[in-house]
């Protein structure tokens, strides 16, 4: 790369450079010269020609403007940022990542340079068909969201307009109005969400996007607010039902189920305390405990909840349901055995 720098750099200052010039002055074989000449042709879109008339390599020149000179910026630039293959080959994966996680926002700003970097590395052992092949991200309970909604919902993030939600609340099973004022869009747990000011509630709240049934943008200036103040609202609690935190989950993890915990991060201020037995106790503060509960549920039979008792009974209660649910399933008849009885 060093090289080639030198020689756009020599193209750039003279009519023509012969050959043997380039050799002297960088100091390597014609056959090496000719290899970057062509690299720089084929890989970085350099018009790099032999002008016989002048017995050197120069610059095809631009097509003149109106006035018969050059369009101004017309003449030939290096490629403004240099990366190492490795550079690149992370890049790819970066972009393969984002797609994978069906992240369309940066997708249409990324492919001029993706096809940029593939082009570099055409020529190399390592093909972007081989990163895609070798590298997979698998997203479990992931819930799609509609390409329009996702369009506008960061448009308005990034314009800073306020957005008019058709939303469907799940707790509720109803549809409503909401309007709001975008602050950030977050991918947490394989899924999108949007948080926003919502005015209807006067209030911060956490969208599902999967849950936006239609998004418009509307001409009024959304209401910003500092970071520190979405963090300490939406972001300091116990996941995406997060809230100022008031509670603290005390948990207890007996083998095998330790050996998961101890190398998890439920909560980046979470304490985790190693126990004799090879248990382990991990205290977790939070506001909601609806996803905790959840996430508690994965343990079971091998987890305790030492603190404090309304979360003990939420889990208890949810257990109780569950097994209530499944015995009832177990008393009813087969199918075949109730049209037997019924004949």
């Amino acid at each position: 790369m060093e090289r080639i720098c030198l020689i756009h750099k020599m193209l750039e200052r003279s009519r023509a450079v012969p050959l043997q010039r380039m050799m002297e002055e960088l100091e390597v074989s014609r056959p090496t010269i000719k290899r970057d000449l062509q690299f720089m042709r084929d890989r970085l879109d350099a018009p790099v020609h032999y002008d016989r008339e002048r017995g050197g390599y120069c610059y095809r020149q631009p097509a003149p403007g109106p006035g018969g000179e050059p369009a101004e910026g017309s003449r030939y630039q290096l490629p403004g940022v240099w990366l190492t293959s490795g550079e690149m080959h992370a890049l790819l994966l970066m972009r393969d990542f984002l797609q994978q996680l069906e992240s369309r926002l940066l997708g249409d700003v990324l492919q001029p340079a993706v096809e940029k970097i593939e082009s570099l590395l055409a020529a190399g052992k390592v093909k972007q068909k081989d990163i895609r092949r070798r590298f997979r991200m698998i997203v479990a309970r992931h819930r799609p969201v509609d390409d329009q909604v996702f369009r506008i919902v960061s448009t308005g993030v990034l314009q800073r307009k306020r957005l008019q939600l058709t939303y469907f609340s799940r707790s509720r099973g109803e549809i409503m109005k909401r309007p709001v004022s975008p602050q950030r869009l977050i991918w947490y747990s394989a899924n999108w969400y949007l948080d926003a000011w919502c005015h209807l509630r006067g209030d911060f709240r956490s969208f599902s996007l999967d849950a936006i049934r239609g998004a418009t943008l509307l001409d009024e200036r959304a209401d910003d607010y500092p970071q520190e103040v979405l963090d300490a609202r939406l972001g300091a609690g116990y996941g995406i039902f997060a809230g100022p935190p008031d509670q603290t989950a005390v948990l207890r993890f007996r083998l095998p189920a330790a050996r998961w915990v101890e190398r998890e991060q439920w909560h980046p201020r979470q304490r985790l305390v190693p126990l004799s037995g090879n248990e382990v106790r991990l205290e977790v503060p939070y506001s909601d405990p609806r996803e905790l509960v959840q996430d508690i549920l994965r343990f079971v039979p091998d987890v305790v909840v030492e603190a404090p008792e309304p979360l003990r009974q939420l889990v208890l209660e949810h257990l109780e349901r569950g097994l209530a649910a499944l015995r009832a399933e177990q008393r009813k008849p087969a199918a075949g055995e109730a049209i037997f009885s019924a004949g």
